[in-house]
């Protein structure tokens, strides 16, 4: 038994060498070679950034609508895998992370006025970049926190994309409260900020970036990919993004009731990816919603965490089969 764990030791070590000599000798210079960088200006004159690789014979094309914390630098190898099966490929960072604009002088703090806000950044991106430079219909390819503004964005716009892509889908937040209770105390932390006349607070138990130790992270069973990810964050210390504030949260609470009460107005296919394992969103909120969803095939991911495209090769490579399959 002991030589049998030995061997799955020694196959995960040189996977994961592997997968770093792929990364530095392919999909970084990939990076610098094919992919085109920028800014413009979202709602308010936040600057907004953005990155695309323009396929030279496209099938297609595919937007991407990251999760929360997350920066376009962090979906460079998805984009790389994107662009080799024929797409092109759009990413930009929602306003308050990555390396767009912050929104409170603590850059660190997760903060936005309102998910509608994400939308109309989304919207300029789609008339700026995308459409001008897209042969087809495009895809959007969603995750998380991006899933959630990807719903909303279906319900503004209905006709923009042709398909949706959402991998763990922020229907409902975990450790789950009840609506009720989640709604006062927000209320009650909101009012409280607003009477001190202080900058935003975080949510409770919220604070600055941390990088956690492998070992303890809700993310991905890959360590390979964290060590990649958490490198990315090392070399770019303004990508860097901590918990939420309380405002971020009642954006995000009205936002899923929203998208809970219209889900069954979105005609758009989508193709709705589920991680078994998944601690950081609600499974069971997304089951509710899934049910809701005219045109929704889901696929459940067995022993996946909530990062479906920075899990081990297993799980992030049957992601990656379901969405050609869906997009085919």
């Amino acid at each position: 038994m002991l030589a049998v764990n030995e061997q799955k030791s020694t196959d995960q070590t040189c996977d994961d060498d592997l997968l770093a000599l792929r990364y530095e000798q392919h999909i970084v210079p990939f990076w610098k070679n094919n992919v085109a960088n920028g800014y413009f200006s979202g709602k308010g004159n936040v600057q907004i950034a953005y990155a695309y690789a323009i396929h030279p014979n496209p099938i297609g094309s595919i937007a991407i609508s990251s999760g929360r914390i997350e920066t376009l630098l962090k979906y460079k190898e998805l984009v790389f895998n994107l662009f080799h099966a024929g797409y092109s490929v759009f990413i930009h960072d929602h306003r308050g992370q990555g390396l767009s604009g912050r929104l409170t002088p603590n850059s660190h703090q997760g903060y936005v006025d309102n998910f509608n806000d994400y939308v109309t950044d989304f919207k300029l991106f789609f008339d700026k970049v995308i459409t001008p430079n897209s042969q087809h219909q495009p895809i959007l390819l969603s995750h998380s926190m991006g899933a959630a503004i990807a719903s909303l964005y279906l319900l503004a716009h209905p006709d923009d994309f042709a398909k949706c892509i959402m991998s763990a889908p922020m229907f409902g937040i975990r450790p789950a409260l009840p609506n009720w209770l989640a709604r006062i105390i927000t209320w009650m932390l909101l009012v409280a900020n607003k009477v001190t006349g202080s900058l935003p607070w975080y949510f409770l138990g919220q604070g600055n970036y941390l990088a956690k130790p492998f070992e303890t992270n809700e993310l991905t069973s890959s360590e390979a990919r964290y060590r990649l990810f958490r490198s990315e964050y090392t070399q770019h210390p303004e990508c860097q993004l901590g918990g939420v504030t309380t405002k971020w949260l009642a954006a995000a609470l009205a936002a899923m009731r929203t998208i809970d009460k219209h889900a069954h107005t979105i005609t758009t296919p989508i193709l709705l990816l589920q991680a078994q394992n998944d601690t950081v969103v609600n499974n069971h909120r997304q089951n509710k919603v899934a049910a809701k969803l005219p045109n929704c095939k889901m696929v459940y991911l067995a022993k996946a965490k909530h990062e479906l495209f920075m899990e081990q090769d297993e799980i992030r490579d049957k992601c990656l089969r379901e969405i050609l399959a869906f997009l085919s």
